[in-house]
């Protein structure tokens, strides 16, 4: 029969293995670890435990989906230490990373629906232009720099950081843009004003390159909102473990809870 881990008692490792499908020996490293408190030990040498181990355990299973398994383990230890400001401070960067992350992801949201938004600078015009094959057209540096309100100088700078790859005319060895390379360009301009710098936005232009498109990067915006969803509500779920353990935690010079 399993034993109530509400109520108070005594409980073996099993005891408490069995409430989240964990193997005996997960919860000895949970120990070992300084998730959970120490535990007593019999005459010969069983550990030991009580409903307190029980909610720190329960406490930590709730911490590790939001903050991650490093993290949440610094946060028990820390409480487990009696040092609570640092596990305050422990949750308050897991959140400031989370709307450091909605903020990344509210750019690219912001670039992915503007690169076709921009309006061509008033009296740019459509600038010369080279055909590469039937209704494929193709830019050079002025009017691309034109239409994004930018300098030559930008462009190249992009370049050089791998943004934007033009090829090079071999007869007058211009720049030439395609439709990918202005793709990319539009991009680049829509980050760099959401404040982030070139090599943060390299790696997304990369994968844009690798899908061939934007769309299985609109696909993967889609699904990266959903996991922040997921983690901020996670970090509520672990916020209330947290606290009720720590309600129940005994501190120094506070008598014993029963």
């Amino acid at each position: 029969m399993r034993r109530n881990l509400q109520s108070g008692g005594r409980f073996r490792p099993i005891d408490l293995a069995r409430e989240h499908g964990l193997s005996t020996q997960a919860i000895r490293n949970y120990e070992d670890a300084g998730i959970l408190p120490a535990s007593e030990r019999t005459p010969q040498g069983y550990r030991v435990y009580t409903a307190l181990h029980a909610r720190a355990l329960r406490a930590f299973l709730a911490l590790a989906p939001g903050h991650g398994h490093r993290t949440a383990t610094a946060i028990l230890r820390a409480v487990n230490d009696g040092v609570d400001s640092e596990a305050f401070r422990l949750i308050d960067e897991s959140h400031a990373q989370l709307l450091d992350d909605r903020r990344t992801l509210q750019a690219v949201e912001n670039a992915l629906r503007d690169l076709d938004a921009a309006p061509p600078a008033p009296g740019a015009g459509p600038g010369p232009v080279a055909t590469r094959g039937r209704g494929a057209v193709d830019t050079f540096i002025g009017p691309l720099a034109a239409q994004l309100r930018v300098r030559p100088a930008t462009l190249r700078t992009w370049e050089r950081a791998g943004l934007v790859r033009p090829r090079r005319d071999p007869q007058t060895g211009y720049r030439v843009y395609g439709a990918a390379d202005v793709r990319e360009a539009k991009l680049t301009h829509q980050l760099r004003r959401g404040g982030y710098l070139l090599d943060q936005i390299e790696p997304l232009i990369a994968q844009v390159r690798d899908a061939g498109g934007l769309e299985p990067v609109e696909a993967a915006v889609h699904d990266w909102r959903g996991r922040l969803s997921d983690r901020a509500r996670a970090l509520l779920g672990g916020a209330a473990a947290l606290e009720a353990y720590l309600q129940q935690l005994p501190r120094p010079g506070e008598p014993d809870h029963p």
